[in-house]
């Protein structure tokens, strides 16, 4: 296995910030469902930012781990990999009844992928305030990871908003759809997991890098304009 150091740090740097990442991404769910009235995210115990809560063996640990020792075997750019959280599981039968259930339900689908849009929006702020202290700068190992962990946010917010069950925006899909594709959309819900297997192991996956770098980095240039770092 031709592991080099510089993969190690590579990997457990994509694997910490890919952790971090499903936990804030997986706790917005939780905390829109509890705020709405349903307390089964609090009692399983996942209204916490705890990656612990959150992690699942397979889709937060082993799947991104081997994706990201192949890509490094490959000499190829090694991201976070592939991964996804434990579901939050909710019951939209307790959401509160000054909105509509099917309202709440996609409120809680949206919270994740929101979730990651503030935490990418505070880090970047996070960022301009330690290299304007003098604390970081730019070309450092921390600061490497920032903008990695910024990147792999909007990653993640673009492709859980793709309109494909089970993802967030399926949810969103299903909202919004008007009532003459209730057919077509219950025959897409059945092989919609199919779809999304072919997004992610072709390189039609790669499509969400271009929204993804151009908010990071327009966010960027605008944070740090506003402080006076360019």
């Amino acid at each position: 296995m031709d592991i080099q150091p510089n993969d190690v740090l590579l990997i457990t740097r994509g694997l910490i910030v890919l952790i971090m990442s499903i936990a804030v991404h997986e706790f917005g769910h939780a905390w829109v469902a509890d705020r709405l009235g349903d307390d089964l995210p609090s009692r399983q115990g996942r209204v916490t930012l705890n990656p612990v809560a959150h992690a699942d063996p397979i889709g937060t640990l082993i799947l991104p781990l081997a994706s990201m020792l192949w890509a490094a075997m490959q000499h190829q750019f090694i991201g976070a990999g592939i991964g996804w959280g434990k579901p939050v599981q909710t019951q939209p039968r307790n959401y509160t009844r000054k909105i509509r259930m099917a309202t709440g339900s996609v409120l809680v689908a949206i919270a994740g992928p929101l979730m990651n849009v503030l935490f990418a929006t505070f880090l970047v702020l996070l960022h301009a305030i330690l290299i304007k202290t003098g604390t970081l700068t730019l070309g450092g190992r921390v600061s490497e990871a920032l903008f990695f962990a910024v990147g792999l946010n909007f990653m993640l917010f673009f492709f859980n908003l793709l309109p494909i069950p089970p993802l967030d925006g399926g949810y969103v899909l299903d909202y919004f759809a008007p009532y003459s594709w209730r057919s077509f959309l219950d025959t897409y819900k059945t092989y919609s997991i199919f779809l999304l297997m072919l997004v992610i192991a072709t390189p039609l996956g790669a499509v969400i890098f271009v929204p993804a770098e151009f908010v990071s980095h327009h966010l960027y240039v605008g944070v740090f304009t506003l402080f006076g770092l360019t």
